[in-house]
C-alpha cells in the first residue's frame, strides 16, 4: 500500500492567487474549481471563490488549498499570533504547521528559493547551516511559513 501526504492550505478568499503564485516558484499544473462551479449562484458572495484547488508538478510538488466561506477578518498570517520571528537563537511562531521543501542542491532550492521570497517576510536568510549545506525560513505573502533546505549528505558508518 502506498499513501501520499498534501498540505492542503485553507484562505480566506485569496486561495487562487496564492496558487497562482505557488505555480510560478514550483511549476506544474494548476487546478481551481469555484463554488459557482459546483452550483452556487453567480452573485453570492463567494460564488468566485475556490472551493478546491491544487498546483501539481512533475518534480512531486503538490499543495492544495480553498476558501473557507465568508470571513474575510480571520485572514490567515493577519494576525499577530500566527507570525514567525527568530529571537535569542530560537524560531518562535505561533502557527500550526509550517510547509517544508527539501532538494538535492544548493543552487536548485535557492532558485525556489529567489521566487518564493518576492513579497515575503524572511524569518531566517537562506544560507549555509549547522544541518544542512542551505536552510532558510520565510513566511510568504499569504502568511504561510515556508522552510527550504538542502539534504545532508550523510555516510554509512
Amino acid at each position: 500500500m502506498g499513501i501520499s501526504t498534501t498540505a492542503h492550505l485553507n484562505f480566506r478568499g485569496n486561495a487562487r492567487q496564492a496558487l497562482e503564485f505557488y505555480q510560478a516558484v514550483f511549476g506544474g499544473r494548476l487546478t481551481v474549481i469555484t463554488y459557482g462551479d459546483f452550483g452556487m449562484p453567480n452573485g453570492l458572495p463567494d460564488a468566485d471563490k475556490v472551493v478546491w484547488g491544487q498546483v501539481e508538478a512533475d518534480n512531486g510538488f503538490r499543495i492544495m488549498a480553498y476558501d473557507v466561506p465568508s470571513r474575510p477578518e480571520a485572514s490567515p498570517g493577519g494576525a499577530a499570533a500566527s507570525a514567525t520571528w527568530r529571537e535569542n537563537g530560537m524560531t518562535l511562531t505561533g502557527q500550526p504547521f509550517f510547509i517544508s521543501i527539501r532538494g538535492e542542491s544548493v543552487e536548485e532550492v535557492g532558485a525556489l528559493w529567489e521566487k518564493l521570497v518576492d513579497g515575503a517576510t524572511v524569518v531566517e536568510a537562506y544560507a549555509t547551516s549547522q544541518w544542512a549545506p542551505a536552510f532558510g525560513m520565510l513566511t510568504d505573502r499569504f502568511g504561510i511559513t515556508w522552510i527550504l533546505d538542502v539534504a545532508a549528505q550523510h555516510t554509512a558508518a
